[in-house]
Order: structure tokens, then sequence, then C-alpha cells
């Protein structure tokens, strides 16, 4: 494992929380990280951000699972759909996991 990998692993764990992402009745609980939204967008005249989360794929592997579109990740009380899963590499290994998500109810 590369130092790229350590880094994003190392992050994850101390800013993280617990995460359920799930489809179909298979769920994985896990520990993600949501930076804060670098640029809101316009919707209706108001400013919404994407809910993007950043996750390992040891979690996800584990069970089995590739996070694909129309997924839900749950958050405490709220809930998104992904509208985009982006695959992170350090070098040819997959290492992680980008969700970018609507919704929040």
């Amino acid at each position: 494992m590369s130092y790229r990998t350590e880094r994003r692993r190392r992050q994850i764990s101390a800013k993280g929380r617990q995460m359920v992402l799930g489809s179909n009745g298979t769920s994985v609980t896990l520990k993600a990280y949501s930076p804060p939204p670098q640029a809101a967008q316009l919707q209706d005249g108001v400013a919404k951000a994407a809910f993007v989360v950043e996750i390992m794929a040891d979690e996800v592997n584990a069970q089995g699972l590739m996070p694909t579109a129309d997924m839900e990740i749950t958050d405490g009380p709220k809930f998104y759909t992904l509208t985009d899963a982006v695959p992170i590499y350090d070098g040819p290994t997959l290492c992680g996991w980008r969700l970018i998500a609507a919704g929040g109810q």
C-alpha cells in the first residue's frame, strides 16, 4: 500500500463517521468522510451543493458490493440517493470511492 492509500485511510478514520450504503436489501456499514462543499450550485434560486462522500474500497469489497447510481447512503437520520460513484485508484489498485449523492431527506 502506498502513502496515498495510507493518507486516505488516516483522513477517513480521523474525520469520517459511520454511514450505511445499501441497495435491494443488501447494505454495508462503513466509515465515510464528507468533505465540506467547495462550490454551490443554484437550484430554484437557492444555493445547493451535492453531497459528496469518500470511502475506502475495503468495506464494500468485503460485502461484494460495487457502488452505483440509485443506491442509497444513510448519514444519521438523512438518506441520499447516489447519482454517481467514481472509483479512486492508487496506481493500478482500487483504493476507494467518491460517492456523489442528492437528496438529504
